[in-house]
C-alpha cells in the first residue's frame, strides 16, 4: 500500500511502560504502510520527578530499542504545586503538556492526524486549535472500553456509589455482570477526584473522529458490536471503532541479539508442563504473599518459572522503583535448593513474551494487565488470573467469564492468597479435564490471533479502513 508522503501521523503517548509499549507496537503498523510516524513523549518536571521515576529509567531503553521510530521530547511543563494525588499529578503533566503539544504540531510542515493514548484525551483542544483530526489509542480490552463509555451515562441515570456495593453485579452493555467491587479503585467513589478525571476522560472520547483498540474482533465480538452500535453512549454518536490488535512486541531477547538463560532452562522441560509467573512491570505481592506462593508451588509438585519483585515499602506506592530482591529473605529457608529440578526463580524480569511462546509454557499467572493477556491468548497460555490494580480487576472478569482463557486465584482481593489455592489453581490448569478446555480454547484464540494479524485478517483489514479515512492510502 502506497501512503500519500510527508503527511506525518503524531502519536502522544501516556506515561508507563503498559502505554509507551503499545503506542511503539502502533507507530511499527504506520511504518509497514509507509506512512512517516513520530512520538510525542512529556517530560516530567522536577516537581513530580518522584511519581515517573520509573517511566524515565524505561523511556529510552525503549526508544534505544526501536531506533525506526523517531521520538519527540516535549519540554516540562510548570508544575510549582504537584497534586499529592499521584494519579493526579500523572494526569496534571498530560494535561498541562498540551500547549507544548500544540506548538509542535503547528511546527511540523504536514500533520495528517493526532492519536492519543486515552490519558492524554484534554489534548484533543490542541487537535481542534490546529486542525488536526485526532483520534484515540485505547490500549486495554474493547470491553474495558465498553463499560467505561457507559459510566457517564451510569452515573447521570442512577444514586450511589460502587465502594458500598460489595459485590453486587453491573451490568453494562456489551460485557458480563461486573462486580462493583471489581471496578478500578479510581472510579469506585463518584465524589472523588480522580473519579471525576477519569469520568471526564470517557465523555471526551466520542469528540475523537474515532477509536483504534488493541484486540481482535473474534475475542470480544460482544463488546466490539455493542460499541459499533452506539449501545454503550446512548445519548451521543460513538464515533468508528477500530481493532487492530493484538499490538504485541515481538520478543527483546531476539532484538538483543541474545537468548535468557531461562529459554534454556525452558528448552529441557516437557511440553506445556510449566506455569509461568509474573505481574507484569509495577506488580507486587507481600514478603508473606510471596511465601505463600512459594509453598502453593513446592506442594503442587509442578514446573515453574517465576518473576520475583522486592515487595514495596508502601503497597500504595508500587509504582516507585524498587531494588532487586533478596531471595534468601523472601522466599522460604530451602526452597530454592529443593526445587532446584522442578523450578527457576528470576530477579525482576524475565523476556515474557518468548516464555509464553515456548513449547513448556502450559499456564500463565498472570496480574491481568491487558498487554500481559493479549500476549498469553497469542501464545495459545491459559491464565492463572490474579489482579492488582488500574483495570486489571476488569480484565479479569473478561477473561474468565468472556473470554473463557482462564480461571480466577480466589483471595485476590483479601490479605492474602493461600498456598493451597495456588497448588489447588496450577493443579486445575495442569492436570484436570478442565484445564485440557482451557487450552483448547486457547488454542483457538491463537489461531485467531495470528488469522487477525495476516494479511486480509479483520484486524489488518481494520487499519486500512482507517488510513482510508485519513487519506493516508490508495
Amino acid at each position: 500500500m502506497e501512503a500519500t508522503p510527508n503527511r506525518t501521523v503524531v502519536l502522544f503517548a501516556g506515561l508507563g511502560v503498559g502505554h509507551l509499549t503499545p503506542m511503539v507496537e502502533l507507530a511499527k503498523i504506520f511504518l509497514r504502510h509507509g506512512v512517516p510516524v513520530v512520538i510525542a513523549i512529556p517530560t516530567a518536571p522536577a516537581s513530580a520527578a518522584t511519581v515517573f521515576a520509573a517511566t524515565a529509567s524505561n523511556g529510552p531503553r525503549i526508544a534505544a530499542a526501536n531506533p525506526s521510530i523517531p521520538f519527540h521530547h516535549l519540554p516540562p511543563p510548570d508544575y510549582p504545586t504537584p497534586d499529592p494525588n499521584p494519579f493526579l499529578q500523572v494526569l496534571d503533566v498530560l494535561r498541562l503538556t498540551g500547549p507544548s503539544l500544540l506548538a509542535y504540531l503547528r511546527s511540523l510542515p504536514s500533520v495528517a492526524a493526532l492519536v492519543l493514548d486515552l490519558f492524554c484525551v484534554d489534548s484533543l483542544d490542541a487537535a481542534i486549535e490546529s486542525g488536526v483530526p485526532a483520534y484515540v489509542y485505547y490500549t486495554s480490552s474493547a470491553a474495558d472500553l465498553a463499560a467505561f463509555l457507559h459510566l457517564p451515562h451510569h452515573f447521570a441515570t442512577t444514586e450511589g456509589d460502587f465502594k458500598d456495593m460489595g459485590k453486587a453485579l453491573l451490568r453494562f452493555p456489551g460485557v458480563p455482570p461486573i462486580p462493583a467491587s471489581d471496578l478500578p479503585q479510581s472510579v469506585m467513589d463518584r465524589a472523588s477526584r480522580t473519579c471525576t478525571a477519569r469520568i471526564g476522560h470517557y465523555r471526551r472520547i466520542p469528540d475523537a473522529q474515532g477509536v483504534l483498540v488493541n484486540t481482535y474482533e473474534w475475542l470480544e465480538a460482544r463488546a466490539v458490536q455493542a460499541l459499533r452500535e452506539g449501545m454503550c453512549v446512548p445519548d451521543r454518536l460513538t464515533p468508528p471503532v477500530h481493532c487492530i490488535g493484538p499490538l504485541i512486541v515481538k520478543g527483546a531477547a531476539a532484538a538483543e541479539g541474545e537468548r535468557h538463560a531461562c529459554l534454556s532452562w525452558l528448552d529441557a522441560q516437557p511440553e506445556r508442563s510449566v506455569v509461568f509467573i509474573c505481574f507484569g512491570s509495577l506488580g507486587a505481592v507481600s514478603a508473606a504473599q510471596l511465601k505463600a506462593i512459594a509453598h502453593g508451588l513446592e506442594n503442587s509438585g509442578h514446573r515453574f518459572l517465576w518473576v520475583v519483585r522486592t515487595p514495596p515499602v508502601d503497597p500504595a506506592k508500587f509504582f516507585l522503583p524498587r531494588p532487586p530482591p533478596d531471595l534468601d529473605v523472601l522466599l522460604p529457608e530451602g526452597f530454592i535448593d529443593r526445587t532446584l529440578h522442578k523450578g527457576m526463580v528470576l530477579k525482576m524480569w524475565a523476556p515474557q513474551v518468548e516464555v509464553l511462546r515456548h513449547a513448556a509454557t502450559g499456564a500463565f499467572m498472570t496480574h491481568c494487565g491487558w498487554n500481559s493477556v493479549l500476549e498469553a491468548v497469542s501464545a495459545g497460555v491459559p491464565m492463572l488470573c490474579w489482579p492488582q490494580y488500574a483495570e486489571q480487576r476488569l480484565n479479569k472478569v473478561f477473561v474468565v467469564d468472556e473470554m473463557k482463557a482462564g480461571v480466577v486465584m480466589e483471595g485476590y482481593d483479601d490479605e492474602l492468597v493461600k498456598a493451597e489455592e495456588v497448588e489447588k489453581k496450577v493443579r486445575l490448569v495442569l492436570e484436570s479435564k478442565e484445564g485440557e478446555k482451557l487450552k483448547e480454547r486457547l488454542a483457538m484464540a491463537k489461531e485467531k490471533a495470528a488469522e487477525a494479524m495476516s494479511d486480509n485478517g479483520s484486524s489488518q483489514t481494520s487499519f486500512s479502513e482507517f488510513l482510508k479515512d485519513l487519506k493516508l492510502s490508495k
